[in-house]
């Protein structure tokens, strides 16, 4: 069972999340491996493509004694939510509100971050037992609804995806963002088509120096 507090607190230190969707699955370590070494800590691994389960377990083997942490992402229910944590997620993530999937991952310690939008439905995630929300699609409302969110509702963390650039990042973390979650923002899929991992490398340490200049790193 994972600790999911360590895990949380991990993934806000660090502040980035890549989404890897799509990803071949001889090419899913070697790309895991430089966009940690780019400075990445979150690896999410979409859970509604073929073998997410030996993608989550490869990269973990690939990773193993390094400080990175590996989820899995767009999981829709308790089944999926189930075949990740057997897989070794350590962190589950939703584009919508599951209260199932959300009590799975509590069931196994791990942490859960559901997609909202809606007070009503970070409302409802947190009733749950939620650890993070996740804002989705965050490109439709931008940075100002985090604080439209937390404040009524007071002390909520908030990671933003979908959309999230270099560009835009700065005023996500202004808003109130615990971290962010990104996908062609970091993961160069050019360079992954090419076998250029120095580009996968490059491409990803843009993303982490914008984040490390909007939070004063």
């Amino acid at each position: 069972m994972t600790d999911k507090a360590a895990i949380k607190a991990r993934l806000v230190e660090n502040g980035v999340i890549a989404v890897m969707r799509g990803i071949d699955s001889d090419d899913v370590a070697p790309v895991a491996r430089a966009v940690h070494e780019a400075g990445v800590g979150g690896l999410e691994i979409t859970a509604d493509e073929p073998h997410a389960s030996d993608k989550i377990a490869a990269i973990d083997r690939e990773l193993a004694g390094t400080d990175a942490i590996v989820g899995a992402g767009t999981v829709l229910d308790a089944a999926s939510a189930q075949s990740v944590i057997d897989a070794g997620a350590e962190f589950v993530v939703s584009p919508h509100t599951s209260p199932e999937v959300v009590g799975t991952c509590n069931r196994h310690g791990v942490l859960a971050a559901p997609g909202v939008m809606t007070p009503t439905e970070a409302v409802t995630a947190m009733e749950a037992g939620a650890d993070v929300l996740k804002m989705f699609p965050a490109s439709t409302v931008g940075p100002g609804h985090i604080g439209a969110l937390t404040g009524p509702l007071g002390d909520v963390d908030v990671i933003p995806t979908g959309g999230v650039s270099p560009d835009n990042v700065a005023d996500f973390f202004d808003a109130g963002a615990v971290a962010v979650g990104a996908g062609g923002a970091i993961l160069d899929d050019e360079a992954i088509a090419n076998g250029d991992m120095d580009g996968v490398r490059e491409t990803a340490a843009e993303f982490v120096a914008a984040v490390e200049d909007a939070r004063g790193d």
